[in-house]
């Protein structure tokens, strides 16, 4: 039998509900185990295979889990869950979270996954881009008010690029991979292991991208957030929480074809099975994990260099230290 995740509209219908399995103490489910909720930053697509593969494989249960899995309508939005106490913990990119935060949210992240940004510029291999000086008389699709169209001006700058030269197309984020496969746009920002292989499937072409991590700007990627009153009312839960994740992550990052059944599985409105694996593929080495260690480690240099990005580019105010939205205690290592 499927798991059924709620809707991104649904989570935001159940919004004046704060007090609905998060915020006070967690009830307890089958056999003594906490019932817990997780909040995607977005609908089901690869790079969520890794909870499907800790459902399936009772790594969560292991830790006494009764986990629960919803879409999400965007980081944004579930990191304002998060923040009202709808959701126990989200799944959502960090620049968003860095804003949130620095707007009075209290949240913090316990550690990001994905430390190797996806941020990118996407395009049809047969518009011949291979750097981002090829991008000057094409038309890019972007979304105001995310962190990757924020920092775009400073990237082409970067670049060599000055941003009159590249005409910006506002869209919303729901459609920018459809405008991208009509050919409305020349290119897209996006991420390119989520958004790349859906329009190859949609469109039967290859997709390339420049991501800004390989071209001078890498920004944390997404990662766990959690409120600050769980993190002092019940520690216990998060630190049982992140260990079973990160065992998700490390075993699913070995086996993306287990990972890619064990979502097919459990998961609504799934991408296709051969879109998931790629997509989850594409993931994997943006963890960036080194030495034998497991993901969502993270290093305070790294969230300082995201910090300073976002404070240069993306009008991050009074931005302060790593440990103002991070807690560093929780990802354990080996």
């Amino acid at each position: 039998m499927r798991r059924v995740a709620i809707t991104a509209a649904a989570l935001l219908l159940l919004g004046s509900v704060a007090a609905c399995g998060a915020g006070d103490e967690q009830s307890t489910g089958s056999g003594g185990k906490k019932k817990v909720t997780l909040t995607l930053n977005w609908v089901p697509y690869g790079e969520h295979a890794p909870f499907y593969y800790g459902l399936k494989k009772g790594l969560y249960d292991a830790e006494g889990i009764e986990l629960t899995i919803k879409a999400g309508g965007g980081s944004g939005k579930t990191i304002q869950a998060v923040a009202q106490q709808q959701t126990d913990f989200g799944w959502a990119d960090t620049p968003p979270l860095l804003k949130a935060i620095s707007s009075g949210m209290k949240v913090k992240s316990v550690g990001v996954f994905l430390q190797k940004g996806p941020a990118s510029i996407e395009f049809l291999a047969d518009k011949g881009i291979t750097k981002p000086a090829d991008l000057k008389g094409k038309t890019v699709g972007g979304t105001p008010g995310d962190a990757i169209y924020a920092t775009f001006p400073a990237w082409l700058k970067a670049n060599g690029v000055a941003a009159s030269e590249v005409k910006v197309v506002n869209l919303d984020a729901a459609g920018k991979i459809a405008a991208l496969a009509e050919g409305q746009v020349d290119a897209i920002q996006g991420f390119f292991h989520d958004q790349a292989p859906t329009i190859e499937a949609r469109t039967g072409k290859k997709v390339d991208y420049l991501p800004y991590a390989d071209w001078g700007m890498n920004m944390l990627g997404t990662g766990v957030v959690v409120n600050e009153s769980t993190l002092s009312k019940d520690p216990e839960t998060v630190k049982a929480f992140m260990r079973a994740t990160q065992k998700s992550w490390s075993e699913a990052a070995a086996d993306v074809p287990a990972a890619a059944d064990a979502m097919t599985e459990l998961a609504e409105n799934e991408p296709p099975r051969e879109v998931l694996v790629r997509q989850l593929t594409l993931a994997v080495p943006l963890l960036a994990v080194t030495g034998g260690g497991l993901p969502g480690v993270n290093s305070e240099a790294k969230w300082t260099e995201t910090i300073g990005l976002m404070s240069q580019y993306a009008e991050l105010k009074d931005a302060g230290a790593p440990s103002k939205y991070w807690a560093d205690s929780y990802a354990t290592t080996p």
